[in-house]
């Protein structure tokens, strides 16, 4: 089993760059590939980028490409969401998620889950 925390999300004007955090407890983050999802109001989840157990395969949705990254610290039990460009369109609950096995870019595929931290981008 693994818990999850998000963390850096905040206020940001348009043009600007975030870099979310999710730390994983316990001793095996490595075997866990990770997702990003997030939610808008109103809106349904929605995939933002995956990255395998290792970290030596990421994807990330291809409407996002070119201003995210995902990436992960397997020695830090830690997985990254770097954010850049950033468009009142991003205003979101960002989410991670991990799951054993293979990386999905379906939320349903994952067994656990962080809180959400909230990212509004200001025009």
């Amino acid at each position: 089993q693994v818990q999850l925390v998000e963390s850096g999300g905040g206020l940001v004007q348009a043009g600007g760059s975030l870099r979310l955090s999710c730390a994983a407890s316990g001793r095996s983050f490595s075997s866990y590939a990770m997702g990003w999802f997030r939610q808008a109001p109103g809106k349904e989840r929605e995939f933002v980028g995956r990255i395998t157990s290792g970290g030596g395969g990421s994807y990330v949705a291809d409407s996002l490409k070119g201003r995210f990254t995902i990436s992960r610290d397997n020695a830090k039990n830690t997985a990254y969401l770097e954010m850049n460009s950033l468009i009142r369109e991003d205003t979101a609950v960002y989410y991670c998620a991990a799951r054993r096995g293979y990386t999905s870019s379906r939320s349903s595929d994952y067994e656990y889950w962080g809180q959400g931290t909230q990212v509004t981008v200001s025009s």
